[in-house]
């Protein structure tokens, strides 16, 4: 488990570099920088100050050591579009209303999924099969800022149930999330349902119903384990998509999260604001990618996370 952890760490950190490097060469291979393409009244002395202050007048590589010094110490300096506020600032009050809507979200699709999956498999070719199948083709179907707009409509404007934006109040909060997990909910539903017919088809679970087991029993304790691997395999990148799909929907929902601030950074070329966002949540997902590989090895305990004997 060591000899694991610390190779998975070192690929980590080395993942990291490469994505802040090529987050470095991309936001600098892009003609003229934010002072010349956000206010033309500026003069030419102001903008030689100001490329001075944000070393953006020194050559690329000098500016590449700076970036990492910076990344190194996870200090990522201030921002260019609100100087008196540091990425670090705009990251601690942003991300965690950002990781509070992800979180919400990935558990309700979690939950709702996994139910919903587990339902369709039992009731397979019955009715309940085919509405679950329904709901779940509709969630794949439908992206999310379309359903996001059609809630408000329907259940903000035309019904005037739900608040139609912001953050506030748990009422706020129900859109969001439905916009968000439905679609994720959907495919675990789907990879619950496949996984689950499968299974049951097992010589194990034939095994315990002829032992007597309860049928809540067999589902739970043999057959659901099991069934969830497909569902934890894919959990990382559903994970990912949450989070970034998280920025859209704050938008359109006026949630003060971090989509706020990096749609406004790309909107005025803030480079530090989108390094550090970019390389923040790169470092975010990778490391929900590592403890996706630990829960895998939990629920098989058959798989190990390291070779023994070469095997």
């Amino acid at each position: 488990m060591t000899i694991y952890l610390i190779r998975r760490f070192v690929i980590m950190i080395a993942t990291i570099f490469v994505i802040a490097t090529l987050t470095f060469i991309l936001m600098h291979s892009i003609p003229g920088n934010p002072f010349t393409t956000q206010d033309r009244s500026t003069s030419e002395a102001v903008q030689e100050n100001l490329n001075a202050h944000y070393h953006l007048d020194e050559p690329m590589i000098v500016q590449y050591g700076i970036w990492l010094k910076s990344l190194a110490t996870f200090d990522f300096g201030p921002s260019i579009k609100q100087p008196t506020e540091t990425v670090n600032d705009l990251l601690g009050r942003g991300f965690p209303i950002s990781a509070e809507l992800g979180m919400w979200t990935i558990t309700i699709a979690l939950i709702s999924g996994i139910t919903l999956g587990v339902l369709a498999a039992l009731k397979h070719n019955g009715i309940i099969d085919y509405i679950a199948m329904t709901l779940a083709v509709l969630g794949i179907s439908i992206p999310n800022f379309i359903l996001a707009t059609l809630l408000i409509q329907q259940l903000a404007v035309n019904l005037q149930l739900l608040p139609a934006a912001t953050w506030s109040s748990p009422m706020h909060m129900i859109m969001p999330i439905i916009a968000l997990a439905t679609g994720p909910t959907a495919i675990i539903a789907r990879l619950t349902r496949s996984s689950m017919l499968e299974v049951l088809t097992q010589d194990y679970i034939k095994t315990a119903r002829a032992k007597g087991l309860s049928p809540a029993k067999i589902v739970i304790k043999h057959a659901l384990r099991n069934a969830l691997m497909p569902v934890v395999t894919i959990l990382g990148t559903l994970v990912a998509a949450i989070l970034t799909g998280t920025f859209v929907i704050e938008r359109i929902f006026a949630i003060p999260g971090m989509g706020k601030y990096f749609v406004e950074s790309i909107n005025n070329r803030d480079y530090p604001v989108i390094m550090g966002t970019t390389v923040f949540y790169s470092a975010f997902l990778i490391f929900m990618l590592f403890l996706v590989d630990i829960v895998y090895s939990i629920l098989d305990p058959r798989i190990k996370l390291h070779k023994k004997g070469g095997s």
